[in-house]
C-alpha cells in the first residue's frame, strides 16, 4: 500500500493536491470501454458546439454581412474533422491502448485550441465568441491531467479569451477577465472534484482488495476446519468396523469356542470388511470423481435402469418405485455418473418413504433447452437442522448409512454444471477468434 506524504511545495494549490491525490495524470478510465465512452462525450458535445457556432455565424454573415467567408469555412472544416472523429470512434472495436488515449487527449486539446486561436485571429477586432470552443479543453484537462496541465490549459485559454478583446472597448477587456475567473475556477474546480473522486475510488478499491483477501483468508480457515471434521468423520466411521473386525477375530480365536459361535463370529468380520471396503470405495468417488465424459443419451433409458436397479430395495422396504418420461427425450451428459447421481436419490428416497408408498423418477423439457429430472416420494418435508447439513460428507440420519451418497450426487451435478460453462466459454472462444 502506498502513503502519500504531504508536499513541501509552498503553492497552495499543490499542497492540496497532495492531501486530496497525488495529481498524475489519469488519461480516463483503465478499460477500453470507459474511455470510449468518456471521448464519445467529449467529442459529441464538442461537435454540437461547433455546429451551433457554424449556424450562428451563418445566420450572421446573412443577415449582417459578417463575418467573412473564411470564418465559415473554418468553421465547417472544424465540423468535418470533429465528425469523422466521432465517426472514427463509434466504429473502433479495437482496444485503445493507454499511449493511444494520451495521444487522443492531446489531439482534442490541440485541435480546440488551434481551431480558437484560428477564428479569433481573423475576428479579432471585431465580434467574437471563439473563447467558447475552450470549455471542452479546460473540462477535459481537468479530468484526465494533472494540476500543472490542467493550469496551463486554463492559461492558454485566458489568452484567447483576450486575444479576443484586443483594439477593443475596456469593456471587453472587462468580459475577458471575467471568462478568465470563469475558466480558471472551473478548471481548477473540476480538477480537484475529480481528483478526489479518484482518490476515494483509490481507497475503495484498496478496500476491496483487502475484504477479498479476508474473505479468501476466511475460506481457506473454513476450508481447513471442513478438511478437520471430515477427518474426524471418517477416523469415526473407520473405527467402528474395524473394532468390530478385530473384536469378532479376538472372539473366534479364543479357545473352547464352538464352531457355530466362531462362524457368526467371522460373518461378523466379513460383514464390517465389506462395510469398511464401500465406505472408502465411496469417499475416494467423493474425492476424486473420474472426468466428465458427455454424450447424447436418451433419458427414458436412464431412469427405467436406475428404476430397475432400486428395485429390489424398493421391495424389500414395501416401497414401489416407477419412472415417468417421454420415449423420445434425449440429453447430453455422462451416463455413468448420471445413473450413480440418480441411483443415490432414488435410494435416499426409498430410505424415506412408508411401505406401500410410491417413488417417482421424472424427467422433462424445462425451457430454454434444459432437462429437468425429478426423484419423487411422499414423504414428509425434510427439517431445517438436516437440509443445512444434508450435502455433508459423512452426515447421515440413517443407521445403515455412510453420508457420502448426496455428497457424490452433489459432487456430479457440479461437474456437469462446470462442464458446460467451460464448454460455452471455448465455444465463445472460438466464435470470437
Amino acid at each position: 500500500m502506498t502513503e502519500h506524504k504531504p508536499s513541501k511545495n509552498l503553492w497552495a494549490l499543490s499542497s492540496l493536491a497532495a492531501t486530496m491525490g497525488d495529481g498524475a495524470a489519469d488519461f480516463a478510465a483503465d478499460d477500453h470501454e470507459s474511455f470510449r465512452r468518456q471521448e464519445f462525450v467529449f467529442a459529441s458535445l464538442n461537435l454540437l458546439l461547433i455546429g451551433a457556432l457554424l449556424a450562428l455565424q451563418a445566420i450572421s454573415r446573412f443577415v449582417r454581412g459578417k463575418p467573412s467567408a473564411s470564418v465559415i469555412v473554418v468553421l465547417a472544416v472544424g465540423l468535418t474533422v470533429q465528425a469523422a472523429h466521432l465517426i472514427w470512434l463509434r466504429k473502433r472495436n479495437a482496444t485503445i491502448s493507454r499511449r493511444t488515449r494520451r495521444w487522443l487527449t492531446f489531439w482534442s486539446l490541440g485541435f480546440n485550441s488551434t481551431l480558437a486561436l484560428v477564428l479569433t485571429s481573423l475576428t479579432i477586432r471585431g465580434d467574437t465568441a471563439y473563447y467558447a470552443l475552450m470549455l471542452l479543453p479546460v473540462l477535459e484537462a481537468s479530468f484526465r491531467l494533472g494540476l500543472g496541465a490542467t493550469i496551463a490549459v486554463v492559461v492558454l485559454a485566458d489568452f484567447i479569451s483576450f486575444m479576443g478583446a484586443y483594439g477593443l472597448k475596456f469593456g471587453e477587456y472587462m468580459e475577458a477577465g471575467a471568462m478568465s475567473v470563469i475558466y480558471s475556477v472551473m478548471g481548477v474546480l473540476v480538477w480537484l472534484l475529480v481528483n478526489n473522486l479518484r482518490t476515494r475510488e483509490a481507497r475503495f478499491v484498496r478496500n476491496l482488495e483487502e475484504l477479498e483477501r479476508t474473505r479468501q483468508q476466511l475460506l481457506s480457515e473454513e476450508k481447513l476446519a471442513a478438511i478437520g471434521r471430515l477427518s474426524r468423520a471418517i477416523a469415526h466411521e473407520i473405527r467402528n468396523p474395524v473394532a468390530m473386525i478385530s473384536s469378532s477375530l479376538a472372539t473366534a480365536a479364543r479357545p473352547g469356542q464352538d464352531e457355530t459361535e466362531r462362524e457368526e463370529m467371522f460373518s461378523i468380520a466379513a460383514k464390517e470388511a465389506e462395510r469398511l471396503e464401500r465406505l472408502t470405495t465411496d469417499f475416494l468417488v467423493y474425492a476424486r470423481p473420474r472426468a466428465v465424459q458427455i454424450a447424447r443419451v436418451n433419458l427414458a433409458d436412464t431412469l427405467n435402469y436406475v428404476a430397475a436397479v432400486a428395485r429390489a430395495h424398493a421391495a424389500n422396504e414395501g416401497v414401489k418405485i416407477e419412472g415417468a418420461v417421454d420415449s423420445n427425450l434425449e440429453g447430453k451428459f455422462d451416463a455413468t455418473q448420471m445413473h450413480q447421481a440418480l441411483l443415490n436419490l432414488a435410494l435416499n428416497a426409498i430410505d424415506a418413504c412408508d411401505r406401500g408408498d410410491l417413488v417417482k423418477l421424472n424427467a422433462q423439457m424445462n425451457g430454454h433447452g434444459t432437462i429437468r429430472i425429478d426423484v419423487v416420494d411422499p414423504a414428509g418435508p425434510i427439517s431445517a437442522e438436516i437440509v443445512a447439513r444434508i450435502f455433508e460428507p459423512l452426515f447421515t440420519t440413517k443407521q445403515s448409512g455412510n453420508g457420502l451418497g448426496l455428497a457424490i450426487a452433489r459432487n456430479i451435478a457440479r461437474a456437469r454444471q462446470r462442464y458446460h460453462i467451460e464448454n460455452q466459454r471455448n465455444e465463445a472462444g472460438m466464435l470470437f477468434h
